[in-house]
């Protein structure tokens, strides 16, 4: 199904601007509701809220890097040139598939949501974090970090359709 440019688009902001919200929301309500280093149950101690302020990128990546510059360069211009080129790549090309727009779309509202809370607060807040005993465990994460892996997994169903594609 062919649809206009101008639904396109407004399809485009429509799904970062809903990741950016989702992610600005929950990190207001922990900002207010959750005092640093408090635990709160959500699933016995599986699923827990704890807030922390995260200075670096993904995990404290950077988080103590000294240099002012330098902090700036990576933490802020770097991201804020990469969000414009998958967000210029998301406009100009067409022919993209559905998973790999919505995909993308997720990645541009996670990675704003962190370089908004960057460039306010000169850090990330993040208050979720799972535990599933020797199973799995996380980091401490916030919405838009979520944002960013399911448009990652996203992307990756989107090449698993192209190659069943061009293997039938």
């Amino acid at each position: 199904m062919k649809i206009s440019r101008t639904f396109r688009m407004l399809l485009i902001f429509g799904l970062i601007l809903m990741n950016v919200g989702c992610d600005q929301v929950s990190k207001s309500v922990a900002r207010t509701h959750i005092s640093t280093g408090e635990h709160i149950s959500v699933l016995g101690e599986y699923v827990t809220l704890t807030k922390t302020e995260n200075k670096g990128a993904f995990l404290g990546f950077l988080s103590t890097l000294e240099n002012p510059i330098l902090r700036a360069i990576l933490l802020i211009l770097l991201p804020v040139a990469v969000l414009f080129f998958i967000l210029r790549m998301i406009i100009v090309n067409t022919d993209l598939d559905k998973y790999m727009i919505f995909g993308l779309c997720c990645i541009i509202g996670g990675g704003i949501g962190n370089l908004y809370d960057r460039i306010l607060y000169s850090s990330v807040t993040d208050f979720m974090y799972i535990d599933l005993g020797g199973i799995f465990k996380t980091g401490i994460f916030n919405m838009a970090d979520v944002s960013v892996m399911l448009g990652t997994g996203f992307l990756i169903l989107s090449f698993v359709k192209r190659k069943e594609v061009s293997i039938s």
